[in-house]
């Protein structure tokens, strides 16, 4: 049963791919265009690739988060730990919603921003980022501030870290000389 409200969940999600989409092509444009200049001049150029997928996935969390709710439509607050877990298989999805929400943001953002590569610097970029869209919920009504959804979305974020971080080094292994010789 809670699969079942989970891909519901992920197929209305979808309808927000556009907006995701068109924000990673008007980011494309801008950094190409940067990037361009950044050359002439000699410096080092932008991880285009990185850059405009997360900027897609910024504009599908501000669109779930934010724009796809009516101010003052959810108002509260939450502070009491794993209280999101609930009895019925409704408020289990919503818990791993949240997870699966958060590990694109621990994989894009080492990949986007070079200086987010450690553990500790992605996970608490994660925490600040979960704490601001939960603050920002609350100032405008547009959701629950909850403790379980920061701790849900930090432990997505690290689940996509460890998923980066693998694939780097494995990457990383591949460019490698055989220094066995």
């Amino acid at each position: 049963m809670m699969l079942k409200y989970i891909i519901k969940d992920l197929k209305e999600t979808l309808a927000y791919l556009p907006y995701g989409i068109m924000a990673g092509a008007v980011v494309g444009l801008l950094l190409n265009g940067l990037n361009a200049r950044r050359e002439r001049k000699g410096k080092d150029t932008f991880p285009m690739a990185g850059l405009m997928a997360f900027s897609l996935y910024l504009m599908i969390i501000l669109v779930i988060t934010f724009f796809s709710r009516e101010d003052g439509s959810r108002i509260g607050m939450d502070l009491e730990l794993f209280s999101t877990w609930g009895t019925n298989a409704r408020n289990h999805s919503y818990v791993v919603e949240n997870v699966l929400l958060f590990i694109p943001y621990g994989f894009i953002c080492p990949w986007a921003f070079p200086w987010l590569r450690g553990f500790f610097r992605n996970t608490f970029a994660a925490f600040v980022t979960s704490f601001g869209v939960e603050t920002i919920q609350l100032i405008t009504g547009r959701g629950y501030f909850q403790v379980d959804d920061i701790l849900t979305n930090v432990l997505g974020a690290v689940i996509g870290y460890v998923i980066f971080w693998l694939l780097h080094h494995m990457i990383q292994g591949f460019h490698r000389p055989d220094l066995r010789r």
